[in-house]
């Protein structure tokens, strides 16, 4: 019988595809990336015999050079694949009703923002009923540094794998960008959410909280551009949008 199972296995190979998945398994281990040399070492393979496997793997976006092209890592493609499927879908139908009630409750839009190859995308998103909003358009990316949604994003991942998890998103240099923001991030820990002046547009304040996973680490942002209504007779404020903005996320959470 495991004749039989061996003797299947070795008459339908692809060689070329087993390589292909050979070099996406090696990288996967890497948080950092590997020179072309040291997949060839981990390989056992020649660099003729692996070379336009990694170009095509580069042309097709699962693979990317990083550090000035000398190293390669993993893309989020794979990532983005795989959560085409329920736990990306199940997130976003959760969370988009309880995001359409805080923005007719509040008349403040919100987003959602999860990780993907380097930045944050905008992956739901809810509008107020009313003439005047702000608002992240769906599908759009955000920087994890300059951004309330990054920032936050950031500040809630595990400080001993942050560099690894970075290095997984496809962050290049993260150790070096992580120092220059780590005081900040230490405060949003503390304080278990992030409202600050936006550094896109004036007269905006990001309130933005983090949804945890199972292990309690971000795997996305809530995030509300709030903008003052001088016609608000309902008296709606900031810390009222923070406080719903966070049951949300505790209701997404985990």
């Amino acid at each position: 019988m495991a004749d039989d199972i061996q003797d299947s296995a070795d008459r339908y190979r692809a060689p070329a595809l087993d390589k292909g998945l050979d070099i996406l398994e090696v990288l996967s281990d890497q948080a950092r990336g590997l020179t072309r040399a040291e997949i060839v070492k981990e390989m056992g393979l020649s660099p003729s015999q692996i070379y336009r496997m990694l170009e095509r793997l580069v042309a097709r976006g699962y693979v990317t050079r990083i550090e000035g092209g000398d190293r390669y890592a993993l893309t989020m493609k794979l990532y983005l694949l795989a959560t085409r499927h329920p736990p990306l879908r199940r997130l976003v139908a959760q969370a988009q009703p309880m995001m359409d009630e805080f923005a007719r409750e509040m008349r403040q839009s919100c987003h959602l923002v999860v990780p993907e190859q380097g930045t944050g995308i905008v992956v739901a998103q809810a509008s107020p009923i009313g003439h005047w909003e702000f608002r992240a358009r769906l599908g759009g990316q955000v920087d994890l540094f300059t951004t309330g949604s990054g920032l936050t994003l950031l500040a809630f991942q595990s400080p001993a794998r942050a560099v690894d998890t970075l290095g997984i998103w496809g962050v290049v240099d993260a150790p070096a960008k992580l120092a220059r923001v780590e005081s900040h991030l230490s405060q949003l820990r503390q304080q278990g959410w992030r409202a600050e002046p936006s550094g896109q547009l004036y007269g905006v304040t990001d309130i933005s909280v983090p949804v945890a996973g199972i292990e309690g680490e971000a795997i996305g942002v809530l995030t509300c551009a709030f903008i003052e209504h001088p016609d608000d007779t309902a008296g709606r404020s900031r810390s009222d949008a923070r406080d719903q903005l966070l049951q949300m996320a505790q209701a997404l959470s985990g």
